[in-house]
């Protein structure tokens, strides 16, 4: 497997975690940040090159290699710094070039205008996508977690079986039996330990699940399985934030009742200003007495998105004592990430997660187009589990072939088949052809290539 030399400008909490997961992969990641102590810790935690300067600063940029870079990410703090930075590393002979941008100023058609006019490869913006998975969550709230395939023509949700569940002690053949949907259970969590079952994989209370299924049959399915409740119409988010701005936008529009408390008052007008239809309270989120005044007990969604992920899951888990049907907190943080699970907490947002599972699917796009492309790549059930989309190409080895004659390693199921728009289920009777869009689930290995799923 091809190695990239990548480079990463920008060591705050997502350019590590990007390093970290870069270099977990194998790649030769170089890092680059003016805080000459940040340099050293980075360089020594990660065992990676770290040069110490200034992302447009052209002397920095040649020092790192950047013409012999074939991914060069910018996640400086600036959002002018990093298309400025990548447009220098474009010109320098960087082959592919991605710039985080977070200003919300930056609406779409000026972004677009941007990513043409400085050659950059693709622009990520980490408070929208953010925005986007919790905005997806809150339309499902009994889901832990939602994730779509193939513009969404393929979902997969991650739901937890309560301690009573109905489920407990049923098999996945006799759950398939029971419900007249077409689904599929592609992975289970259960004490730490991922399972990709079969159909005489028996759940039990506790097991945290991944469904897929179309749209439209997951509802259903939801639904007779009783998890469907109703989507969150009364949401009350702590934590006046970028995330914040682009949910509030989302939500509103949609006719949800919105409510913002934040104890910055400039960031209350500003928020008031951009959202007459929201009720913004200027107030400190860590004083019981203001949320219970402001009907936390009467919401049906709480979501903390402060800038401290110690108060988003303290303030989360006081939520939760209120019997709020869904809450979420903003964690980025790995160690506390795993406390507020460990707390109860199932859903739980981190962007810089989400970031580095998009430069990770970059990456692997870039390594291996032999038969296939990625296209998606999301780490599911705390990261123990990889779903990636593959676009099939006619130099997949297992084109035409059926799935019960592929010969596929441990450890990895074909969740789904995209064949245009329609989203298929597979059966041993079903093929791959060429054009096709798979999804395939994958324990305790990576897939840098469709190919790699055949033993």
């Amino acid at each position: 497997m091809i190695h990239l030399r990548i480079i990463i400008v920008g060591c705050g909490k997502i350019g590590t975690a990007i390093i970290s997961s870069l270099v977990a992969e194998g790649h030769d990641v170089v890092a680059i940040d003016n805080d000459p102590a940040v340099v050293q810790d980075v360089g020594n935690i990660y065992d990676v090159i770290s040069v110490c300067g200034n992302g447009t600063d052209c002397e920095a940029l040649s020092e790192a290699g950047v013409e012999k870079a074939e991914l060069f990410v910018s996640v400086a703090g600036s959002d002018e710094t990093n298309m400025l930075s990548c447009f220098l590393a474009q010109n320098m002979g960087a082959k592919h070039t991605i710039a985080r941008i977070r200003n919300p100023e930056y609406n779409d058609q000026s972004l677009a205008f941007i990513r043409q006019h400085l050659g950059l490869t693709a622009l990520i913006n980490p408070d929208w996508l953010a925005a986007q998975e919790l905005f997806n969550i809150l339309k499902l709230p009994a889901a832990v977690n939602v994730e779509s395939f193939s513009g969404g023509n393929l979902e997969m949700v991650e739901l937890k079986l309560k301690s009573d569940s109905a489920f407990d002690g049923v098999s996945l053949s006799d759950m398939r039996r029971k419900f007249n949907s077409k689904f599929l259970v592609c992975a289970v969590q259960r004490d730490g330990t991922v399972y990709i079952p079969d159909g005489n994989f028996v759940l039990q209370s506790g097991d945290r699940i991944g469904l897929t299924a179309p749209p439209a049959e997951l509802i259903k399915l939801l639904k007779n399985m009783g998890f469907l409740s109703r989507k969150a119409r009364s949401v009350l988010i702590l934590g006046a934030s970028r995330i914040a701005y682009y949910l509030s936008k989302r939500l509103l529009a949609g006719g949800n009742n919105v409510t913002i408390i934040d104890i910055n008052e400039q960031r209350c007008r500003e928020f008031a200003a951009q959202f007459p239809d929201a009720t913004v309270i200027k107030g400190d989120g860590a004083q019981q007495e203001l949320l219970i005044e402001e009907g936390i007990e009467r919401v049906d969604a709480f979501l903390a998105l402060t800038g401290i992920d110690e108060e988003n899951i303290l303030i989360s888990i006081f939520a939760a004592s209120k019997n709020v049907p869904k809450v979420i907190p903003k964690v980025n943080r790995d160690e506390l990430y795993s406390m507020a699970e460990n707390l109860g907490l199932d859903s739980i947002v981190s962007p810089k997660r989400i970031v580095s599972d998009i430069i990770s699917r970059y990456a692997r796009a870039l390594q291996n187009s032999l038969g296939s492309s990625v296209e998606t790549l999301y780490k599911l059930m705390d990261g123990r589990v990889e779903a990636v989309e593959f676009k099939v190409t006619s130099d997949f080895k297992g084109v035409k072939t059926t799935l019960k004659d592929l010969r596929l390693k441990p450890g990895v199921l074909i969740a789904g088949i995209i064949r245009g728009r329609k989203a298929m289920l597979p059966t041993g009777e079903d093929m791959i052809l060429s054009g096709d869009r798979v999804v395939v689930i994958v324990s305790g290995k990576k897939l840098f290539d469709l190919s790699d799923i055949l033993a």
